[in-house]
């Protein structure tokens, strides 16, 4: 096992691993909860009773997809890098496919299943893998900072320190709030681990805070420890339903952008995810990711098999940092993740302890981490630095790590071509541009 995971070379052991496992799972545990919510959409009353999915049941195939992916990222790719059905994904599944274009739930499942395959395709192929490596060094480092400030961001909103603003957008929220207050208690004492050196710091400061929380009553302590798996027949393999019933639903142009969309979103959240995760964990080779074709594999199949299951596109999660951060440095850590995705199917009332209040200190700070990739982009050079900054910029500001991705990949040949430095340009990029602005224009 040590050996197949590379420990000796990489410098872990069971322990980091493990911590960094189960630090991963703590910092996305969330998804268990969201999603379930989001697709079920079950906030949104006066709709016919066939828009409605099952909620125990998608909360059963986000478990399910979320230990396939991770399971097989850990084992096949060997990168301490754990997948979920993605956040965002799953807010354009049930409000813009299913909401609004009024496209059963059913068919938005094929559209995840065809995007799913498309995905193993070019995987297959090659072709993912290829144009990862094509992207220039800066714009990786590039991405890997975006991400960071995209995560801290979400960790201050989740945890109500920011907050809308009709004035200014964003602002500061109400710091006498006792739940901003926790947040703010785990925060110092995250980082004063940190700055001591602890290892699994983000972990334990996650750790304190809940159970400062619970002691102070503003985490709740559950009801009880083990309950019944949800059933997963309403949903699984609905996705196929469309094929007897109406296969002439495939052959629609919303149909199509429904597809092109979960592709597009998901090949560039994955690309970003997979180079500043390997980034922070020292694992590039260059300007290359080892194993890029595994690990986007299994990226691609956790799709398909979350599509069956019955839950919207999984991808893999910049929350693995958190895990990168309290020290797994391989595939175990998310091997360590997938089974505990398992073990909460039994254990679901626990999570509740698991607030967005716990686990923003840990967000946060592995935004800190992250940042720190700005200082390998030469800033000199302003044909580097405009695409650079229009991606990291980008990210938090609209709340998308791929339309982030987007904005400075077109930049990107733009500047370089005008300070001629057009030799330095992969032809890949150039396609690229076509499709990113082909991205903002049509869909």
């Amino acid at each position: 096992m040590k050996k197949y995971f590379r420990f000796e070379e990489l410098g872990t052991n069971y322990r980091r691993e493990i911590i960094g496992g189960l630090t991963t799972f703590l910092a996305m545990a969330y998804i268990l909860v969201v999603n379930p919510m989001t697709l079920s959409l079950e906030t949104i009353e006066g709709l016919p009773e066939f828009m409605y999915m099952d909620k125990g049941s998608v909360f059963t195939a986000t478990a399910i997809a979320a230990a396939i992916g991770s399971i097989l990222m850990g084992v096949l790719a060997r990168y301490p890098i754990a997948l979920a059905p993605g956040m965002g994904l799953n807010a354009f599944f049930a409000y813009t496919v299913v909401l609004e274009f009024e496209i059963p739930w059913q068919i938005a499942l094929t559209g995840v299943l065809f995007s799913g395959l498309i995905f193993i395709c070019l995987s297959l192929s090659g072709i993912r893998e290829t144009i990862i490596n094509a992207i220039p060094s800066e714009l990786k480092y590039a991405v890997g900072a975006g991400i960071g400030l995209f995560i801290t961001f979400v960790g201050l909103q989740n945890s109500k320190i920011i907050v809308s603003n009709p004035n200014t957008v964003a602002g500061l929220g109400d710091l006498t709030d006792p739940n901003i207050l926790l947040t703010i208690f785990g925060l110092v004492i995250t980082v004063i681990m940190m700055v001591k050196g602890v290892k699994g710091g983000i972990f334990y400061g996650m750790l304190i805070t809940a159970i400062v929380g619970m002691i102070l009553s503003l985490v709740p302590i559950p009801d009880s420890v083990v309950g019944s798996v949800p059933s997963m027949a309403p949903t699984f393999g609905a996705a196929f339903d469309v094929f007897f019933e109406d296969p002439a639903a495939l052959l629609t142009a919303q149909f199509l952008i429904v597809v092109l969309t979960f592709l597009f979103v998901d090949f560039f959240d994955t690309a970003g995810t997979l180079i500043s995760v390997a980034n922070q964990a020292g694992l590039m080779k260059g300007e290359k990711l080892p194993r890029a074709g595994k690990a986007l594999l299994a990226d691609s199949i956790a799709t398909v098999a979350g599509a069956v299951s019955g839950t919207s596109t999984t991808t893999s999660y910049v929350e693995s940092t958190a895990g990168v951060a309290a020290g797994a440095r391989t595939g175990f850590a998310s091997v360590v993740t997938g089974v505990l995705f398992l073990l909460s199917l039994f254990f679901f009332p626990l999570l509740d302890v698991i607030t967005s209040y716990v686990t923003a200190p840990a967000l946060i700070i592995v935004g800190v981490l992250m940042v720190s990739s700005i200082g390998q982009i030469d800033w000199k050079r302003f044909e580097i630095a405009v695409p650079a900054f229009f991606v990291i910029i980008a990210m938090p500001l609209t709340y998308s790590i791929a339309t982030g991705i987007a904005i400075g990949f077109i930049f990107y040949p733009i500047t370089m071509i005008v300070a001629g430095r057009i030799k330095e340009i992969h032809p890949i990029m150039y396609g690229m541009w076509v499709v990113f602005v082909g991205y903002f224009i049509f869909l």
